[in-house]
């Protein structure tokens, strides 16, 4: 599943391959389940003949900012991806909605399981879904204390503490797991029960792991080799690059990998 580094890495693609230039042309896959609250059409129609001057994003929700509202706001679903190519190129597969720019640029949204989403928004930021999302883990970190605070009336297992959006938008289950895995947290531990160190510690895992993901585009080839992230879906599952035992379990709804001996 896309989480926000992979999100990140599409809207630095999109800025940058499309910022300035008209959407001369809009195509649109008939798909009532993607499209949410607005038909294709109405999609369509919004923005058609619309100059993109940005684009934006929140968690794991992207959005193009054009010269005037609606904005489309996408969110990428399991399998959800923006593909960028010449105008010429055949779509992608599985694509529900392609945009052709001025410059014969095109971005499509391609998704193959149907459980992204398109949406119409006049302020995306100040409109749900995005306006009831919790702080975005790459661009407004909280300090120490205010990570307190915002835990402080959470008892739930930390790694269901940071899956939930509405707490640390953009964290999904392979950057919670590697984040709990440098952090030397257990995933099991209830979320305000953590020391003042400890605390410290999870912050800076957070931002380590988010930023140095995003600066590398989401690449995970260019991920440290130490990181669990290698081995979480490895048929050989058993031990991490350092040697330690690893395990699987559910834990707020998702499969869960850590190291019992390492994360306490």
């Amino acid at each position: 599943m896309p989480e926000l580094p992979e999100v990140e890495a599409a809207r630095r693609r999109a800025e940058r391959e499309l910022a300035g230039q008209r959407i001369e042309q809009v195509d649109v896959a008939d798909d009532p389940v993607v499209y949410d609250q607005a038909s294709p059409a109405a999609v369509r129609e919004a923005v058609t003949g619309r100059v993109v001057t940005a684009a934006r994003r929140k968690g794991k929700y992207l959005w193009l900012v054009l010269d005037r509202p609606p904005h489309p706001v996408f969110h990428f679903g399991m399998t959800g991806r923006l593909v960028i190519y010449a105008s010429g190129t055949p779509a992608p597969k599985y694509c529900k909605l392609a945009l052709t720019t001025s410059s014969g640029t095109c971005a499509a949204l391609a998704d193959p399981r149907r459980l992204g989403r398109i949406r119409l928004a006049q302020d995306p930021e100040r409109q749900p879904p995005i306006s009831l999302l919790g702080f975005d883990a790459l661009n407004d970190l909280p300090s120490t204390s205010k990570l307190r605070t915002l835990l402080a009336p959470r008892r739930a297992p930390l790694k269901a503490v940071l899956l939930d959006q509405s707490f640390a938008a953009g964290v999904g289950n392979w950057v919670a797991d590697e984040v709990l895995y440098q952090a030397r947290l257990s995933p099991l531990r209830p979320a305000n029960d953590l020391t003042d160190k400890e605390l410290r510690t999870l912050r800076s895992a957070l931002r380590s792991v988010v930023r140095h993901a995003v600066s590398v585009d989401a690449d995970a080839d260019q991920f440290p080799h130490t990181w669990l992230f290698h081995r979480r879906w490895d048929h050989r599952f058993g031990l991490s690059a350092r040697g330690e035992r690893l395990t699987r379990q559910t834990i707020g709804g998702r499969t869960t990998t850590w190291a019992p001996d390492r994360q306490r």
